[in-house]
């Protein structure tokens, strides 16, 4: 894996980032390293706490991470939970090794297992997938916080675009985090940042997956894979409308049309009601509006 500083400019590419064709890897990793950097010192953060899961965004964020801050300054935590994630935290484990990065492995069961001797029997954490899902990404989340107060770090986030905009994150889980460096890069774009990374291939080559299942893969979760799902978002929300706005206007016919190909309607239907649905995900708390005549608060 190529963790040292870069000089050239990268070579910029179409077939990784459909639908843009001028999108440079090696450029974008040079502005994000200049993000992580510039938000790290800003905060008088001593450096970044990243969750390693062993799969592409995350081994992408720490790489880039590294190259903005040096291995010094970014900690990984590994935290499988079952024995699927034990296989995946060995992958973690030795892209942080290569990456010469402090990491830590926890395993989360025990913890984990507690849950169910104290949550009421209507929470039934072993029969609901994503209940116990969500409840494992909070876990993580909270142990990522726990790193990051005690060392004087800031959490670095690995949720990509696509995730964002397709609501394919867990509330104050995996959504919570200090920094997204890759949070407005669709997963086809990581993709292209890994080759240019030279993040080994079994891990760009790994079935995007949450990971809490056996046989668990995005393409089923969201019911199309990203190189369907990317070219969707880019027309329905970055050329049709605003990314906040929660209805798009837009006719999954005439989306299906711009993009081309054989894309089924009805499943660019399908990712625009994902995408309504979700805002939520994307949007801070709402709160009401205050009344003027009220007294100040003193």
């Amino acid at each position: 894996m190529n963790t040292s500083t870069r000089t050239d400019e990268g070579t910029a590419t179409t077939g990784s980032s459909p639908g843009h064709v001028d999108f440079d890897p090696g450029a974008e990793i040079d502005r994000i390293a200049s993000f992580v950097r510039a938000t790290v010192d800003a905060a008088n953060a001593n450096g970044v706490v990243i969750n390693m899961s062993g799969g592409l965004d995350s081994t992408v964020t720490a790489a880039v991470a590294v190259e903005a801050l040096g291995p010094d300054r970014v900690y990984g935590l590994i935290l499988p939970c079952n024995k699927l994630g034990a296989l995946h935290a060995r992958d973690a484990e030795g892209i942080a090794e290569a990456l010469g990065i402090e990491h830590d492995t926890i395993h989360l069961q025990p913890l984990f297992a507690q849950f169910g001797t104290v949550a009421p029997d209507r929470f039934d954490l072993h029969d609901e997938p994503t209940l116990t899902g969500n409840a494992i990404a909070r876990l993580r989340m909270t142990l990522a916080y726990l790193a990051a107060n005690a060392t004087g770090r800031l959490v670095c986030g690995t949720t990509n675009r696509s995730e964002r905009l397709l609501g394919y994150v867990t509330k104050h889980g995996d959504g919570a985090a200090d920094l997204l460096p890759i949070g407005h890069l669709y997963k086809t774009e990581v993709r292209a940042l890994a080759e240019e990374l030279d993040v080994p291939e079994f891990v760009v080559d790994k079935p995007p997956s949450a990971g809490f299942l056996p046989g668990q893969r995005d393409v089923d979760d969201l019911g199309a894979p990203y190189e369907v799902i990317d070219p969707v978002l880019r027309v329905a929300v970055d050329d049709g409308i605003d990314g906040e706005t929660a209805d798009t206007g837009l006719d999954p016919d005439a989306v299906a049309s711009r993009i081309g190909g054989d894309v089924d309607p009805d499943v660019v239907a399908r990712l625009l009601d994902r995408y309504r649905a979700t805002v939520h995900k994307r949007s801070t708390p709402p709160i009401p509006e205050r009344n003027e005549s009220d007294p100040v608060d003193e």
